[in-house]
């Protein structure tokens, strides 16, 4: 009966580990170093990426918080230029019948009110404008 006669093969381990035992200390030391720098580059990297979705997600709420305003401040807006649209209609439609032949009163009181609208309306274009930066 055989016994043993079947070595073990070797697993390549044997040639990695004697080379390394052969690598000097200082090398060693060094070798280490530059792991140690590597993992804390990765840490760095990890925390730049966090950094920069929470400045992602900082920049998108503020956005979304200023859209919110500026709708709500067009609404107001365009409420009150619908509403001087309604009051310029009616005027019109008063001193038309009133006016019978002076048209120029008319029209006077209508180029103000409809400067007085084109005035409102131009300002709120331009608020907009200055909220987008253009």
């Amino acid at each position: 009966m055989a016994t043993k006669a079947a070595k073990r093969g070797s697993t390549g381990g044997g040639l990695l580990r004697q080379q390394r035992a052969m690598i000097s200390r200082d090398a060693k030391i060094a070798y280490g170093e530059v792991q140690r720098a590597i993992r804390q580059l990765g840490k760095t990297i990890a925390e730049i990426q966090r950094d920069a979705r929470k400045a992602e997600q900082k920049i998108q709420a503020d956005a979304r918080a200023q859209i919110q305003q500026l709708r709500k401040e067009a609404r107001t807006q365009l409420g009150v230029l619908e509403a001087r649209q309604r009051e310029a209609t009616q005027t019109l439609k008063r001193l038309s019948a009133a006016a019978g032949d002076s048209w120029r009163d008319v029209k006077q009181s209508a180029d103000s009110l409809l400067a007085d609208a084109r005035n409102t309306a131009a300002s709120v274009v331009e608020r907009f404008r200055s909220a987008l930066g253009q």
